[in-house]
């Protein structure tokens, strides 16, 4: 039975063509030849995706403006953002780990979220974005790249080897940037291919 091309959808694995049908809460819809997953049910992507951005952009400007961690030793106390440590790196000719502290900190997340947003909140306004398509593929390219968790993770080993060196009293940064990641991994989950692939095909 032939269907429209805008309701096909074809294998990533072995390229199979399948018509595009709606699935039931928690479906999912596999290839008929190799059983690979083409696409999941997913509830109100457009309003997922844009609250669940929304949410990190507000995470981003706190992990960005608050404190991130303060030192305290002999009594002084010296209190650390997210750019001042760059800075700080910088100021110390360790160029590689000050650009790499930068994309994974500022750059990156920034370009993921102003990605999202302009993708989807004119989607959500029944509306196509002017440059849909090179945004989207640099929002797939930048997310290949993002390394949100390995930062976070280094940071947390950092804190425990300067512990016996001097109190360390995580700030606000350190939370609102932990909640980011979370936030941005499930803002990536809930989008649904589809509506763009769909935006595409109607331009």
């Amino acid at each position: 039975m032939e269907f429209p091309l805008d309701k096909r959808i074809a294998c990533h694995c072995c390229d199979l063509l399948h018509e595009v049908r709606p699935l039931p809460p928690g479906g999912v819809a596999l290839c008929a030849r190799c059983g690979a997953i083409l696409y999941r049910y997913k509830r109100n992507p457009l309003d997922r995706t844009l609250a669940l951005a929304l949410t990190g952009l507000i995470l981003f400007i706190v992990a960005n403006t608050f404190p991130f961690l303060a030192i305290e030793k002999a009594g002084l106390t010296r209190q650390m953002t997210l750019a001042t440590g760059i800075f700080e790196l910088y100021r110390e000719e360790v160029y590689l780990v000050a650009a790499l502290v930068a994309l994974t900190t500022l750059l990156l997340p920034l370009v993921e979220l102003c990605a999202l947003l302009y993708v989807f909140a004119p989607l959500r306004l029944g509306r196509r974005p002017r440059l849909l398509a090179p945004v989207w593929r640099v929002m797939a390219r930048v997310r290949a790249w993002s390394m949100m968790e390995v930062f976070m993770l280094g940071i947390l080993v950092s804190l425990v080897k300067l512990a016996s060196m001097a109190t360390i009293v995580p700030g606000v940064a350190v939370y609102a940037f932990g909640a980011l990641i979370v936030v941005l991994t499930a803002a990536f989950a809930a989008i649904d291919p589809h509506l763009v692939w769909e935006a595409l095909e109607k331009h």
